[in-house]
């Protein structure tokens, strides 16, 4: 599902990524440790297609070359930044059905109500979003990460300011991407 060899990345003279070699099979839930400024998040964006590597032998997920297949790969996988930028005069609803569009996705007014719904932000979908706690913002970038179904999810962090109710969601979200 994915695969990595001599996958590697510098910010001028620092050396971030020196050789990242990684095999992971469907269903395989992976957790990436180390200091902050270690590369954990240079690492995400070169997967999602944000941030291009400098050089690797192999980088493929489902099959596709991550650096030269950027649209397949952004259909098959959702990413949760770190921190995720909605647009804030914008309501949850309209910042949802915004990607949802980005991805071309039929249905969207369902899906959007329905992520929504999953996130237990039903009740704030028409409120703008530069009113949402931190909280609330990391159960919409969670939404945002899945709604369009993908196959991979890379999630930056995404334990940072959820109560119980929202880490219920997370975990949700993780049993259902093993499945």
């Amino acid at each position: 599902m994915l695969s990595l060899e001599a996958l590697k990345k510098s910010f001028g003279s620092r050396l971030v990524l020196k050789s990242i070699d990684l095999e992971l099979q469907d269903g395989e839930v992976v957790a990436i440790n180390g200091p902050n400024g270690s590369g954990k998040t240079t690492l995400l964006r070169i997967l999602s297609t944000l941030t291009r590597s400098d050089s690797y032998t192999t980088a493929k997920l489902d099959g596709f070359d991550i650096i030269n297949s950027s649209e397949e790969i952004k259909a098959r996988v959702g990413y949760l930044s770190h921190n995720s930028v909605f647009y804030p005069e914008l309501t949850g609803f309209e910042n949802l059905d915004f990607w949802s569009k980005m991805h071309n996705l039929k249905n969207r007014t369902e899906l959007v109500q329905e992520s929504l719904t999953s996130a237990g932000l039903a009740s704030f979908a028409d409120d703008c979003t530069g009113l949402y706690s931190e909280g609330m913002l990391q159960r919409l970038g969670l939404a945002m990460a899945t709604i369009h179904n993908p196959t991979t999810l890379l999630l930056d962090e995404p334990f940072n300011n959820l109560d119980s109710k929202g880490l219920d969601y997370l975990d949700n979200i993780i049993s259902d991407s093993r499945a």
